[in-house]
């Protein structure tokens, strides 16, 4: 990508979805952005691990900043991926109420026509109630027919539901990739593989930012650094707040076996008498090519690069879904993921201008539901940047479509035909699973946005994400990035610097040969 320049109007910290959010917004506005990110492609922490749910706001707790930029975020997002080709589908969210939905002590202990009475009647309208006071219109209650019709699956424990239709889904790193697309095809400029390490401020207010690739004159620095929002804002003497590392686990199941097997988000309700309020509980919910997804759990972690997932934390999905969708196929599980969420320590969002550190803008916390939130936060932010001296009048030129070359896999027949007429690597599928052929991979390489290691490659193009995992196209995929990119194979990554797949010619090690001698062959 960009090489660091010496100077710019404004710096971005953060290349996921919500600082890839607000660079697009300020194209509209100046084209004298640069956006950071030490790893080294966009979308590479937590928006890339999470479940893609664009929450309605109906799950946040009222009064909080969260909630009312979560709903905001929700009612804009039709028109904030227009022009983006990016796929979005407003799903709805089906909310099951069960016999487990009361407090346990309170089911009991108290009288079953009374038990029975607050669920079907007291529970749904409480729910309705509590959603239109959040700002959101359109809940309805169905009854348990209406839920078996909706959600065939589901616990034939179900009483009563809720369905909120405007619950949605989208891609989260597609949706971060093109908004970084669409924000450097207005002039922006990433510059990835660059890790901050200082902040320079005089006279109490910014001047640069210090990476280890050199330094950045600037007079703005809008600091969306995700879980590490707390250590850049102590860099700049603009902190004062701390963020938790909180992991959460997600099962993906085959596609084949489980598609349908939910058609929109489902999630049992639950009184748990919790005193604190942490991440939401998490549902089931197809993801947009059709597999069946169950998460996130919650977990507190140390590490905020902790995303491994333990044998308990699977049992721990299995066992909480069971009830509510007691025959999922959980012998179709063909990946497993977590993400580490960045909380703020009373749970809500950090939005503003520093007060100590003039043009150092926070923007912490960003936790789910921080996808849904992002169009609302970018508008937010957009605010406090105009008080701060970013034009209020929109450029004269601002590109409002993001083109994109069409996948293989989502054309019909013709089309498919035409594309290898055109481009004869149309007709060489590399990823058997998702049909993803070698011209997709091709055009990946060398988007707006190039895709420079194994998983930049599967972010864009699905390649690796199927039943098997990458098995099959590995290879493949490592051989075309190679020759793209003019490198020796030993040197394709993973996922950047430090995660290479190979160590060098096959037999190295048994020749003592050294790991950079010899053509690049895999081992």
């Amino acid at each position: 990508m960009d090489e660091l320049p010496g100077r710019a109007g404004v710096v971005v910290i953060g290349a996921g979805v919500i600082g890839c959010s607000i660079a697009r917004e300020l194209t509209r506005y100046t084209h004298d952005v640069v956006i950071l990110d030490k790893e080294s492609d966009v979308s590479s922490g937590t928006s890339k691990a999470n479940n893609a749910e664009v929450h309605s706001g109906i799950g946040e707790k009222s009064g909080t900043l969260k909630q009312r930029l979560n709903v905001r975020g929700n009612q804009m997002y039709d028109d904030f991926v227009s022009g983006l080709n990016v796929d979005f589908r407003r799903q709805g969210l089906l909310i099951v109420i069960t016999p487990r939905s009361l407090p346990e002590g309170l089911a009991r202990y108290s009288p079953g026509f009374l038990c029975d009475f607050l669920n079907r009647r007291v529970l749904p309208r409480l729910i309705v109630r509590s959603g239109n006071r959040k700002g959101i219109p359109w809940l309805t209650v169905v009854d348990r027919d209406e839920i078996f019709r909706m959600e065939p699956n589901v616990t034939r424990d179900a009483i009563v539901g809720v369905h909120d239709r405007t619950y949605g889904l989208v891609s989260p790193y597609k949706l971060t990739i093109a908004l970084a697309e669409h924000a450097v095809l207005n002039g922006a400029r990433l510059c990835l593989d660059t890790r901050v390490t200082g902040i320079r401020t005089e006279g109490g207010a910014v001047r640069a930012v210090v990476t280890d690739a050199g330094e950045i004159e600037c007079g703005i620095v809008v600091n969306a650094a995700g879980v590490y929002a707390d250590e850049i804002a102590d860099m700049a003497g603009a902190g004062g707040f701390r963020i938790h590392g909180r992991k959460g686990a997600t099962l993906i199941f085959d596609r084949e076996a489980t598609r349908e097997y939910v058609k929109g988000s489902v999630a049992e309700f639950r009184i748990t008498g919790r005193k604190k309020r942490t991440s939401k509980g998490g549902g089931a919910m197809p993801t947009l090519e059709g597999n069946l997804q169950l998460g996130p759990t919650a977990i507190e972690v140390d590490d905020k690069e902790d995303t491994s997932i333990s044998g308990d934390e699977i049992r721990e999905i299995f066992d909480r879904f069971h009830y509510l969708l007691p025959d999922f196929p959980r012998d179709s599980v063909i990946a497993m993921f977590s993400g580490v969420r960045a909380p703020s320590e009373d749970e809500d969002f950090i939005i503003g201008a520093s007060k100590e550190v003039a043009g150092f803008v926070n923007v912490a916390g960003m936790q789910s539901p921080g996808l849904a939130s992002a169009p609302a936060v970018a508008e937010m932010v957009m605010q406090i940047l105009h008080d701060l001296g970013i034009p209020r009048v929109k450029r004269a030129y601002f590109n409002q479509a993001r083109p994109t070359p069409r996948m293989f896999a989502d054309c019909e027949r013709a089309e498919q035909e035409a594309l290898i007429e055109r481009d004869r690597r149309h007709g060489h599928i590399v990823c058997r699973c998702e049909q993803v052929t070698e011209a997709d991979v091709v055009n990946a390489i060398h988007g707006v946005v190039p895709a420079r290691s194994m998983d930049a490659v599967k972010r864009r193009t699905r390649a690796g994400m199927g039943r098997c995992q990458g098995g099959f196209c590995t290879p493949w995929i490592s051989e075309i990035l190679a020759r793209e990119l003019g490198v020796p194979r030993h040197e394709i990554t993973k996922k950047g610097p430090g995660s290479e797949l190979f160590v060098g010619p096959a037999k190295c090690l048994l020749d003592g040969a050294s790991r950079r001698d010899g053509d690049g062959g895999a081992v």
